[in-house]
C-alpha cells in the first residue's frame, strides 16, 4: 500500500476533528440541525486552514444516508464516496482552470436536474475569485435562486476580486489563520498516534514556519520526519526551516543583561560560524522581547503552560522595563535597516552593539556631568516590579514615594523632598505665577516632562504646588514621574517644600494645549495671510485654482 502524506491522512472527516475554525463550525451545526439551509455559502481565508475540508463535511452532512446530521457517519456509500473524491451529486470545480462562461453555463444547466443518488447536489467552486466577469454575471441569477436540491459552497483566498453582487447572495464564514500554539499542539497530537518521537522546541518552530495553515505545518512536518530519520528534533528542524534556536538568542541576552561585550561577540561569531540566519535572528530576538513585557507588566497574560517561561521570567528580572523596550526598538529598527548594512554580520554585530551600548533613563544635569551613561548592569541591579521602570540613580538616600491614588480619587498626594546634596547649588529664582513657562525651563524629558506639559497649575503658595491633571492623562501618575517633576522644581524654585498631583477637568490651560492653541492661531493667520495674497488671489479667479490648507505652515 502506498504512503499516504500526513495532510491528506490527517484531514478531518467530521466536524468534531476540525481543529481552528470553531465559529464556522457552531454556525454550520446549528444551521444544519435546525434545517435553516442556505442556498449559497462563501468560505474565505488562506491557504490550508480548511475551505475545502467543511466543504466536503457539509456534503456528507446533507447527503449522509443515516440523514441530515452534524455527525456523519463516515461508513454508507456516501460518506466514503465523498472523501474519496467520486460522489456523482459534488461536483468540485477548479475556478483558476475553468474560468470562462462557457463552463459555467455547464455546470448551470446540470444543476437543474435532480440528483443522482443524494438528497442534495453540492457544488464546490474552488478559488472563485479567478472566474471571468462573464462567468460571474451568468451565475447570479442561478445562484440567487437555484434549484431546491442544490447548494453552492465557493471558495476564495482573495474575496476582494469576488463582485458584490456575487457577495450579497451568499453566506460569508472566514476562516482563521491558526495560531502557532494551537497548530503546535495539533502535531503533537498527530505525531503521539502515529508513534513517532519528538520536541516539544521542533513542534513550536514548526507552528511558526506554517504562518497559520495546518495544511502546510502537516507538509513540513512530513518533511522534518524524513530529514530527521524518523524523529522529529528541534535542531533538525531549525536546520531544515534555516530558523534560529532560541537557545541562541536567550544567551546574548543573558550577555547584555550581564553588559558582557565579550560573551555577546563570541555567540554572534558562534551563530555565524553555524550559518545561523542572523537577519531571521533580530526578528526572532524582537519577539522573545515582547514576551519578556508582557511578563513584566502584565505577568497573567503568559500562560502557564509557555515552554519557555522559565527564560523569559529570568530575564524578565534581570532587565527594567525600560530596557526592554530599547532593546526592542533597536531589534526592530535593525531588522529595517539591514538591506543597508555592508553584509548581513555586519549589520547583526551593530544591532548587538547598539542594544550594549545605549541604555533608557533620565539623569539629572548634576549626574550628566558626572556619568555619561548607566550601563545595563547597573540598571539591572536597580529595583523594578512587573509595572514599574528602572528609578534614577540616586544623588543622597532616598526620599519617600509619592502615593498615587486610584483615579476615582479626588486628591492624590504626591509630597516628594529633594535629596540635598553638598555641591548642588541652592535655587534662587521665584516664581511669576507664568506655569507654561516654567515648564519649558525644567529639567525634564520622557515621560516627566509630558507629565509637566499636561498638568494645569491650581494654586502656589506657602511653598505648596497643587497640580491638576485631566482624567484623560491620569496614567501619566506614576509615582516616579511625580517625583521627577517634583525634584525638578525644588531645582528650579526656591521654597517648594510640598507638591500635591490631583485629578480633575481643569480650565484647559496646561502648556500643552497653550502650546496647541498658539499653533492653531499661527497656522491661521497662514492661511488668511496665503488667501489675502494678490498672486493667489489671481490664481484662483483666473485658473478656477483651489488651496490645500493642508500644505500651508506658519514661518517661525
Amino acid at each position: 500500500m502506498s504512503y499516504q502524506v500526513l495532510a491528506r491522512k490527517w484531514r478531518p472527516k467530521t466536524f468534531a476533528q476540525v481543529v481552528g475554525q470553531d465559529h464556522v463550525v457552531t454556525a454550520l451545526s446549528n444551521a444544519i440541525t435546525a434545517q435553516r439551509l442556505h442556498h449559497a455559502y462563501l468560505f474565505t481565508g488562506t491557504r490550508g486552514v480548511g475551505k475545502t475540508t467543511l466543504a466536503r463535511i457539509f456534503a456528507k452532512s446533507l447527503n449522509c444516508e443515516t440523514g441530515i446530521t452534524i455527525t456523519p457517519c463516515g461508513q454508507c456509500a456516501a460518506c466514503q464516496q465523498i472523501d474519496a473524491g467520486r460522489f456523482p451529486d459534488m461536483l468540485e470545480l477548479d475556478a483558476a482552470s475553468n474560468t470562462g462562461v462557457d463552463n459555467m453555463r455547464e455546470v448551470l444547466d446540470n444543476a437543474q436536474y435532480a440528483p443522482v443518488s443524494g438528497r442534495y447536489k453540492v457544488y464546490l467552486i474552488d478559488e472563485v475569485h479567478m472566474l471571468s466577469k462573464g462567468a460571474f454575471n451568468s451565475m447570479l441569477k442561478t445562484l440567487e435562486e437555484p434549484p431546491e436540491h442544490v447548494k453552492f459552497i465557493l471558495a476564495t483566498t482573495d474575496p476582494q476580486k469576488i463582485p458584490v453582487t456575487v457577495l450579497s447572495r451568499c453566506l460569508q464564514f472566514g476562516l482563521k489563520q491558526m495560531p502557532p500554539a494551537l497548530v503546535a499542539q495539533h502535531l503533537a497530537n498527530v505525531l503521539q498516534q502515529e508513534g513517532i518521537v519528538t520536541e516539544e522546541a521542533a513542534l513550536v518552530a514548526l507552528g511558526h514556519a506554517a504562518q497559520g495553515s495546518m495544511r502546510d505545518a502537516l507538509s513540513l512536518l512530513d518533511q522534518a520526519i524524513a530529514y530527521g530519520d524518523g524523529a522529529v528534533r528541534a535542531e533538525v528542524v531549525h536546520a531544515m526551516l534555516g530558523t534560529v534556536s532560541r537557545d541562541y538568542l536567550f544567551r546574548l541576552l543573558d550577555a547584555l543583561a550581564r553588559q558582557d561585550g565579550t560573551a555577546l561577540m563570541a555567540e554572534a561569531d558562534t551563530m555565524q560560524a553555524r550559518s545561523v540566519a542572523l537577519d531571521a535572528a533580530l526578528q526572532e530576538l524582537a519577539v522573545i522581547l515582547q514576551r519578556i513585557a508582557v511578563m513584566q507588566l502584565v505577568p497573567q497574560a503568559v500562560p502557564a503552560d509557555e515552554p519557555e517561561r522559565a527564560d523569559i521570567e529570568r530575564l524578565a528580572q534581570a532587565l527594567d522595563a525600560q530596557t526592554v523596550q530599547l532593546l526592542y526598538q533597536i531589534a526592530t529598527t535593525s531588522v529595517r535597516d539591514m538591506e543597508w548594512a555592508p553584509d548581513v554580520y555586519t549589520g547583526f554585530c551593530m544591532a548587538l552593539l547598539r542594544m550594549l551600548a545605549f541604555v533608557p533613563g533620565e539623569l539629572t544635569a548634576e549626574a550628566e556631568k558626572k556619568t555619561p551613561a548607566i550601563s545595563l548592569a547597573r540598571a539591572a541591579e536597580l529595583p523594578a516590579t512587573s509595572a514599574r521602570v528602572a528609578e534614577p540613580v540616586p544623588m543622597a538616600p532616598a526620599a519617600p514615594q509619592p502615593a498615587v491614588s486610584e483615579p476615582a480619587a479626588a486628591d492624590i498626594p504626591a509630597t516628594v523632598r529633594e535629596p540635598v546634596a553638598q555641591s548642588r547649588p541652592q535655587p534662587t529664582a521665584t516664581f511669576d505665577g507664568d506655569w507654561p513657562t516654567l515648564v519649558g525651563r525644567l529639567k525634564l524629558g520622557g515621560m516627566a516632562r509630558m507629565l509637566a506639559q499636561h498638568c494645569e497649575l491650581v494654586s502656589s503658595s506657602a511653598g505648596q504646588f497643587i497640580l491638576e491633571v485631566p482624567p484623560a492623562h491620569k496614567h501619566l501618575l506614576d509615582p516616579t514621574f511625580v517625583e521627577r517633576l517634583t525634584a525638578a522644581l525644588q531645582q528650579e524654585i526656591a521654597g517648594i517644600e510640598r507638591v500635591q498631583m490631583r485629578i480633575g477637568a481643569g480650565s484647559g490651560n496646561t502648556p500643552h494645549e497653550v502650546v496647541q492653541r498658539e499653533k492653531a492661531v499661527r497656522q491661521a493667520e497662514a492661511v488668511a495671510a496665503i488667501e489675502q495674497d494678490p498672486v493667489v488671489r489671481a490664481c484662483v479667479e483666473l485658473f478656477d485654482a483651489r488651496i490645500d490648507e493642508a500644505s500651508i505652515k506658519p514661518v517661525n
